[in-house]
């Protein structure tokens, strides 16, 4: 796939995860190649649910989905243990 500045976009590896309410969650590495150097991101992309509402997506620095993947298991953690977190519990 190539953009409007000549630069070249390439997927390197995808999954998907289907939630429990319908959404598909694309998690994919993209590297976009340009002149100066290559940029490499991690996208999100969390699709319609099953009333048909809009998703969201968000592309992350390596570093950013590790964060955000460190976060995502502690709250795993917090769940099966029944705990209730710092913020945003539900109960």
């Amino acid at each position: 796939m190539t953009g409007t500045g000549g630069e070249r976009f390439h997927e390197i590896a995808d999954s998907d995860l289907v939630t429990g309410c319908g959404r598909r969650i694309a998690v994919k590495c993209l590297r976009l190649t340009t002149a100066e150097r290559p940029i490499t991101r991690i996208a999100l992309d969390v699709g319609r649910d099953r009333g048909g509402v809009p998703g969201a997506w968000a592309a992350l620095t390596a570093d950013e989905a590790r964060g955000l993947a460190q976060l995502l298991l502690a709250q795993a953690a917090m769940a099966e243990r029944g705990a209730d977190g710092p913020r945003g519990a539900v109960r």
